[in-house]
């Protein structure tokens, strides 16, 4: 890498250094307060913004972009990627064939493709082998151009459950592999909780993702099987406020759901089949659902194709695109708080705006969605003093469109420019 190359990844990154720079807007989607007509003079520098100014006349510098035809937002933020991966018709067979290098290497494209989709922070919720964690620290770098990522590292399950890495492995093969560890992300008691926890610290990891429940692409029948105890996700949810981390639980069945809930994790991510009484449970003490609609949908495309996936797995993929939707939009009619995430990796990295079209299919307004991607999702990351909003002491992170998303969500698949730490990472005429 040459050194100018260096100094541009450094300062993606938010780690180098540089001179004020101005960005014209001619409208600003305010999270709050909806759209504020500009034209707007927004000033950044060393990777945060240091002001935006409502101006009567357009001034261009050596230092300024000019874009006084569009509409600025804050940079988005998604709440559930697997940066390591991309669902395919091989996918259950490459675990055998690929090396960790692989998936890491995919993952650097992956992880540029979703910076460049306007989605400039990221909690990756689940890689094995350490990938999403040095991808996270080679960003931070400034070795390769991503989103900023808050890494669970491996997730934690229970034996034979959602994130168990030996499913689907016959029993000489698992013999010879050995059965696995809290070391390796499978805890059947409230200590190994506590042990896979205090294993994810050690690797690094910044937040705790639990498999609550079954799961739609798990090599297992049931997607919505309760697989902790209370007992079990109480110990974990301590440890990891101990180790200054929240916890996500994946749970698609209401039983599950409801046992994490009452565990104390932060968020609930999918709840295809949660029922009135638990979404009652979670607004009653503040859970945050994140919905993954996109996975959904893209799972119940997927299974309708022969040989996409394995037979065991194909009723669950069909069934769940529809229920997701439908017991996400009556959970808004009730008022659960909810933020964005879209689990890529199951769908395309890079397509992660689809979720605000579907988000606003299930009837909610587009600014709640906007909302969902800024300003609810930092607060999920306790990064609401730095993420979420374009203001003075808040990372310069920006997406431009063409038109008022407002008016039309689908806008936000096109962004035109991307601002991540002060730096454009797409930059379109």
């Amino acid at each position: 890498m040459t050194r100018r190359l260096l100094a541009s990844a450094l300062l993606l990154a938010g780690l180098g250094t540089a001179q004020a720079a101005d960005v014209i807007c001619g409208a600003v989607v305010d999270p709050d307060r909806g759209l504020l007509s500009g034209p707007f003079q927004i000033r950044h520098e060393a990777g945060k913004f240091v002001a935006i100014d409502k101006i009567s006349k357009v001034e261009v510098g050596p230092e300024t972009t000019d874009l006084r035809n569009a509409v600025c937002l804050p940079g988005f933020i998604d709440l559930h990627v697997h940066l390591s991966g991309e669902q395919n018709k091989d996918s259950y067979s490459e675990g055998f064939r690929l090396n960790p290098a692989d998936f890491a290497i995919r993952a650097s494209v992956y992880a540029n493709r979703t910076v460049r989709a306007g989605f400039t922070t990221v909690r990756d919720l689940g890689a094995a082998d350490g990938v999403a964690i040095s991808l996270r620290n080679a960003i931070n770098q400034g070795w390769v151009v991503g989103p900023r990522i808050f890494a669970a590292g491996k997730s934690i399950a229970s034996t034979g459950g959602h994130a168990d890495p030996r499913n689907g492995i016959n029993q000489n093969l698992l013999k010879s592999l050995g059965y696995p560890e809290p070391e390796d992300g499978v805890a059947d008691s409230p200590d190994e909780g506590r042990k896979a926890v205090r294993s994810r610290y050690k690797e690094g990891a910044d937040v705790i993702k639990i498999t609550a429940t079954g799961g739609v692409l798990s090599y297992a029948k049931s997607a919505d099987n309760p697989q902790f105890t209370v007992e079990e996700v109480k110990a974990i949810v301590e440890t990891a406020r101990d180790y200054g981390m929240h916890v996500a639980a994946h749970a698609h069945g209401n039983e599950g759901a409801r046992r994490a809930i009452v565990g104390g994790v932060r968020t609930i991510e999918h709840g295809s089949y949660l029922n009135e009484d638990t979404m009652r449970l979670m607004k009653q003490k503040g859970t945050v659902l994140v919905p993954t609609l996109l996975a959904g949908t893209y799972a119940s495309e997927k299974a309708k194709i022969d040989g996409w996936f394995p037979e065991i797995i194909r009723p669950k993929a069909l069934e769940v695109g529809t229920r997701i939707k439908q017991t996400f939009a009556r959970a808004y009619q009730l008022g659960v708080p909810f933020a964005f995430g879209t689990d890529s990796g199951v769908s395309a990295h890079g397509d992660n705006a689809r979720e605000f079209e579907l988000l606003v299919e299930a009837g909610v307004k587009p600014i709640e969605a906007i909302q969902a991607a800024t300003t609810s999702a930092a607060k999920v990351l306790d990064q609401q003093d730095s993420l979420g909003r374009i203001a003075p002491g808040y990372f310069a992170d920006m997406v431009v469109v063409s038109t008022d998303p407002l008016a039309d969500i689908s806008v936000l698949k096109h962004p035109t420019h991307v601002l991540k730490a002060g730096a454009w990472v797409r930059s379109e005429p």
